[in-house]
């Protein structure tokens, strides 16, 4: 069974277009906040929040290494989505089929 209450955080966090961009960077593989702070308009202050955010939301996980903070796609997070619409797709083929 799904966990709804930890789907709807997640939707809630990729709501934000800023958060999308750094999730979609962060796929690539870890990264420090200050070096996605240079692909954003954004200050320093604001890409912390959106940080807090989408790990407050468990789409990611950060770790302080010196005076960067290390950040890291939560695999598990994604792979609840992917069931959500995986799930959504069956009965989407059913109709179309």
């Amino acid at each position: 069974m799904l966990n709804y209450v930890a789907l709807d955080k997640i939707f809630k966090s990729l709501g934000h277009a800023w958060r999308r961009h750094m999730i979609e960077w962060l796929c690539d593989g870890e990264e420090s906040a200050s070096r996605l702070a240079e692909h954003l308009p954004l200050s320093l202050s604001a890409i912390l929040k959106h940080l807090k955010a989408l790990e407050k939301n468990g789409l990611i996980r950060t770790q302080k290494v010196g005076r960067d903070r290390i950040c890291r796609i939560e695999p598990r997070a994604l792979e609840l989505l992917h069931h959500w619409i995986a799930q959504r797709r069956k009965v989407w083929d059913r109709r179309s089929g």
